[in-house]
């Protein structure tokens, strides 16, 4: 077998497979930490005064060329020592780049918070959305982790698999940057609207095949082929133009409607519907919510080792 492929074999099945089995634990140090600081600092500091779209664009270019070519060098000297060490540190970044586990635990246990009190479960739910959850409803609050539920499959597992397939590991680990830049200044308020403008851009370009792709596989996994229609006329009917493909697919597959009205820093957003069903969820739509989740995740991982083995069979014997 061509040492490359068994590079590649050998550093992303461990590192799935270890997000599988431990996901973010609270005590183990993250990169992602140190991403939000690195834009933490950069934003107080440069978030002012004049040409602060300019500022933003080329502070968030900075960040994710740095973040790629920082970890494309780390490999090349460990794969200069040797081999096995690259391949260690590749799994260690594979891991830490993906977030399948930690999501669907929480969105779990919202389900069994909500079914305690409205109240544990809008505390629970509060954790993993950025809507004002003070007053949701428990039908509300299950959508809302549902919804999110779908997003981050896309954002949190297929996308970064889909760039490590271009890139490698230094494009898995600059997607994360990506992603962390949009999560803290992405957004379209007073204070971010200038500065974050590029961020957000830049992540609609990085996700804009990963989450199309992410509904593909969804709706493959659910042997429901029937709904590409479905996706097809909802997939748009969302603010972002890419978080409407996985929730469509989902809504399609537990035949409920997602969307409808929320408050985000004080203002009511009022969401196109995604889905023509309002119908109560229960923990049975989470548990098949989750089941699709973790065999997405399984037919991408199949799906990167066929693409990288006809490649290497292909063009690099």
């Amino acid at each position: 077998m061509n040492i490359n492929l068994t590079y590649i074999l050998l550093s992303l099945l461990p590192g799935w497979i270890i997000d599988k089995l431990v996901g973010d634990p609270a005590w183990l140090p993250h990169p992602v930490a140190a991403m939000g600081k690195v834009t933490a600092w950069g934003e107080k500091r440069l978030n002012k005064g004049k040409f602060r779209l300019l500022k933003g664009g080329v502070f968030a270019s900075v960040l994710v060329l740095s973040g790629y070519f920082l970890v494309f060098f780390i490999i090349k000297g460990l794969n200069d020592i040797h081999i096995w060490l690259s391949m260690a540190f590749s799994t260690i970044i594979i891991f830490y780049c993906l977030a399948g586990k930690t999501l669907i635990d929480e969105v779990k246990k919202v389900f069994v918070a909500v079914d305690s009190s409205e109240e544990e479960g809008r505390r629970q739910v509060a954790r993993i959305v950025g809507r004002d959850t003070s007053n949701l409803s428990p039908q509300q609050i299950r959508t809302a982790a549902l919804e999110t539920l779908a997003e981050n499959l896309s954002d949190g597992v297929i996308a970064p698999l889909f760039w490590y397939l271009i890139l490698g590991v230094p494009g898995i680990f600059a997607y994360k940057m990506v992603n962390t830049l949009d999560s803290m200044i992405g957004y379209r308020n007073e204070r971010y609207r200038q500065f974050g403008c590029w961020a957000a851009r830049i992540d609609d370009a990085a996700n804009y095949i990963p989450a199309r792709l992410t509904s593909m596989l969804m709706i493959i996994v659910s042997g429901r082929v029937s709904l590409f229609c479905f996706i097809g006329k909802f997939g748009s009917r969302h603010a972002s133009p890419n978080s409407g493909y996985p929730e469509a697919a989902l809504a399609g597959i537990l035949d409920c409607r997602f969307g409808g009205p929320n408050v985000y820093f004080g203002e009511v957003v009022d969401k196109p519907y995604i889905g023509y069903k309002e119908k109560e969820l229960t923990a049975a739509d989470m548990k098949k919510a989750v089941r699709v989740n973790i065999l997405t995740e399984i037919l991408m991982v199949v799906l990167i080792i066929a693409v990288e083995t006809v490649y290497h069979i292909n063009f690099k014997t």
